[in-house]
């Protein structure tokens, strides 16, 4: 199974396959971000409370969950580009569905299934960015993650400016679909026909070995990313007495540093390896819990939430990178395992911090937050040792 994969690896010709690779990042980031928008007008077009809207995009994340760990078999039954092919072409088609939608019944499989391919390319595009990573040589796994990033920010400014323009909400996600078929149209050709990954059995992925601690390094990342998206807001206002106007500026501000930090991640990697970026960051992220917990001026208060963005933001990348010089799974396995496991982080992050912060406060949750990453590092500690 290894040599399959290494005589794949040494296949690729060109970076081509980078620069597909980065474009299926933005898709998925592109397509998130161009649903947000949609979210208000779906609520007014079925005339349903907040209770129920919530109910409704729990929907997204159940389909997610269903299909991340199945994808890695299907990736290794039908390669990377028909998955990412088919998933691109589902994910474009039900973003223009749920733009028109109108009944409560209808919007349900909706969004299941829009949220299943959004796991599929997900995961996908992972694996293939493993692959491709391992092809070069080379450190790109936080560029790459970044493009994510990249997607969600232009996807979320353009369509509101096609909103702001006069263009309605069904021709702005006309729009926003046929770039993602374009993107798909234009470079899938690109994409990896065979994933090299074919002797795998099992359908569902259940992390083994030394890739459960990957998954669990990722579960505490992205719970952490959840917390802080749902979460900062509230401390922000309800603990430190910001101004309501400024509920968003400490997740704009820990977003805007991790993107920062995997534009350059690759690079850093390059220059200074990656536990010295694991553990220096995890340390940043730390000392920005304190700062976030214990600052009296605001100025730290935003320092907080930036060493929080820079330390956490090349830890997943990196542990993507370190799942394909692991040999207890598969490659697709393993990535599909690791992606269920960190989605549920995100997932339950808000969801764990709120019944902390009703039993105690959200200064202990957020004490909790900065003790998980503590016990992230430990573990990556043994990580290393195993793999590297």
């Amino acid at each position: 199974m290894r040599d399959s994969c290494d005589n794949l690896v040494q296949a690729i010709p060109d970076r081509w396959q980078q620069h597909a690779t980065r474009a299926f990042f933005f898709i998925g980031g592109f397509g998130a971000a161009s649903w947000a928008p949609l979210v208000p007008l779906l609520k007014a077009r079925l005339e349903i409370d907040n209770d129920m809207l919530g109910m409704l995009l729990l929907c997204i994340g159940v389909g997610s969950l269903i299909m991340m760990p199945v994808t890695g078999s299907a990736v290794a039954r039908f390669g990377c580009r028909r998955v990412l092919s088919v998933a691109t072409v589902i994910y474009a088609g039900m973003l223009l569905s749920l733009s028109r939608v109108d009944s409560f019944m209808l919007a349900v499989p909706a969004l299941l299934v829009f949220g299943a391919v959004m796991g599929m390319i997900d995961v996908t595009v992972n694996i293939h960015a493993v692959i491709v990573e391992k092809a070069s040589g080379r450190q790109l796994m936080s560029g790459m993650h970044a493009l994510w990033s990249v997607g969600g920010f232009i996807g979320a400014g353009i369509f509101g400016l096609w909103l702001k323009i006069g263009l309605t909400a069904f021709i702005a996600t006309v729009c926003a679909s046929g770039i993602m078929i374009v993107l798909l149209v234009f470079f899938g050709r690109y994409l990896l026909i065979d994933s090299g990954e074919k002797e795998e059995s099992s359908i569902f992925s259940v992390p083994r070995g030394i890739v459960v601690f990957i998954a669990v390094i990722a579960m505490i990342a992205f719970l952490v990313e959840g917390a802080i998206m749902d979460w900062s807001g509230v401390f922000l206002t309800t603990v430190r007495g910001l101004d309501m106007s400024l509920a968003g500026t400490g997740f704009a501000v820990f977003s805007a540093a991790m993107l920062t930090m995997r534009l350059i991640g690759d690079w850093l990697v390059q220059k200074f390896g990656s536990k010295p970026i694991i553990f220096g960051g995890g340390v940043l992220s730390v000392i920005g819990f304190l700062f976030v917990i214990l600052a009296p001026w605001q100025l730290l208060l935003y320092a907080g939430f930036f060493l929080i963005g820079i330390g956490s933001a090349n830890i997943v990348p990196i542990f993507f990178s370190l799942l394909g010089k692991q040999t207890i799974m598969p490659l697709n396995m393993a990535v599909s395992a690791v992606s269920t496991l960190g989605y549920m982080g995100i997932l339950m992050g808000p969801a764990i911090i709120g019944f902390i912060a009703s039993q105690t406060s959200l200064y202990i949750s957020f004490g909790l937050l900065a003790g998980l990453v503590a016990l992230q590092l430990s573990i990556a500690s043994y990580v290393y040792k195993k793999i590297l």
